[in-house]
């Protein structure tokens, strides 16, 4: 993320910039695609308008002007927790759910270099070592020597617990590639432990952040989160209750993938997770989590509801979805500068979703 308003604030690169864009690239099953194919009629237009603003904060959204603009974006409710920062935003898109999920599933924010995704990859439920190789192809840029540098000196700034620390070999070298096999062990060996604890127990099962300070807990900033946006989280709490987020593993399975990324001019390893639901009438929600990232922010979570409507008698899509994040550089911002902030991850946001429209317009 790279927010341009203030030296210390969390800055805004990829990680809304991918995730703006970017519904849940999760394998979805034919069980899902039948039900977003044939669940039910087109919800009625005042029904979704309806709906929408008696959660978020779009109380008033006319569709076919939303059809014929760009994605419209507001900030957030306020929060108690200055290291919390939520946006919503809402846009209309052609075609089906089926359709437009299709199109996600084939963009890939890697191709575009001002979104700073360097590396993605899906991981499957069990996944081992090999699954994390791509941190061998890691390019040599300066993000990326100093995440290596953070590594081997054992930074404060790194978010890993006291066990995972005492795994870091300092100062070390080797390997021909940008990340010296040290580093490229050290992080594949953390990515693939956190991976089977989510997948086992959720976020509550990660191990907190507490190499260098006070422990940080992924569920706690989680729960937070979404305890101070009341409306969003009973308006999720049928599919957050059936996910492993903010809690141990739910019963719906999810998509797991991993990436390494640019925040703050800065490499960050996270894992993240997607969730997704049909519900009545051809609706759709998903969640798309970041459970760990190895510095600039601690958890990052996405929320979607999509309902299929008819904009000037085309089939069409109503998309909501609100970012919310905790960040420890975040609590350092006030008044105008917090603003600022949340203006500029605004812009981010609809540039990226202007993006994967121009991308993707003529595949639908």
């Amino acid at each position: 993320m790279k927010f341009e308003t203030h030296q210390n604030g969390v800055q805004a690169t990829c990680l809304w910039s991918r995730r703006a864009a970017r519904l849940p690239i999760a394998k979805i099953s034919v069980v899902l695609l039948l039900l977003i194919l044939f669940g039910g009629s087109t919800i009625a237009l005042a029904d979704a308008v309806s709906e929408l603003a008696s959660f978020s904060i779009f109380d008033k959204v006319d569709l076919a002007q939303l059809a014929k603009s760009d994605v419209k974006t507001a900030h957030g409710p306020p929060m108690s927790n200055p290291r919390f920062l939520a946006v919503q935003s809402c846009y209309v898109s052609p075609g089906t759910p089926a359709q437009l999920i299709a199109a996600l599933r084939r963009w890939d924010p890697t191709r575009h270099r001002e979104l700073k995704v360097f590396l993605h990859s899906d991981l499957p439920s069990s996944p081992t070592a090999a699954n994390f190789e791509k941190l061998k192809n890691a390019p040599n840029s300066g993000p990326v020597r100093a995440l290596v540098a953070d590594t081997q000196k054992l930074s404060p700034e790194l978010q890993i617990s006291q066990v995972e620390a005492k795994k870091v070999s300092p100062g070390s070298a080797g390997g021909g590639g940008a990340m010296p096999a040290s580093v490229v062990t050290f992080w594949t060996e953390v990515l693939l432990s956190r991976t089977k604890s989510f997948v086992s127990g959720g976020t509550s099962a990660q191990p907190p952040y507490d190499h260098s300070g006070k422990a940080i807990r992924a569920s706690d900033e989680l729960n937070g989160l979404l305890r101070e946006q009341g409306k969003i989280q009973r308006q999720f709490s049928g599919l957050l209750g059936a996910t492993g987020i903010g809690r141990g593993a739910g019963s719906l399975t999810p998509a797991l993938y991993w990436e390494l990324l640019d925040v703050d001019d800065r490499g960050v390893v996270t894992l993240g997770a997607d969730y997704s639901r049909a519900g009545e009438g051809g609706t759709y929600q998903t969640a798309d989590v970041l459970y760990y990232a190895s510095g600039g922010y601690y958890v990052a979570l996405t929320l979607y509801q999509m309902w299929p409507v008819t904009v000037e008698g085309k089939p069409s899509i109503l998309v909501w979805r609100g970012d919310m994040i905790s960040a420890p550089s975040l609590a350092d911002l006030h008044g105008v500068e917090r603003l600022g902030s949340e203006s500029v991850m605004m812009k981010q946001i609809s540039k990226a979703v202007t993006l994967f429209r121009r991308d993707t317009s003529g595949s639908r």
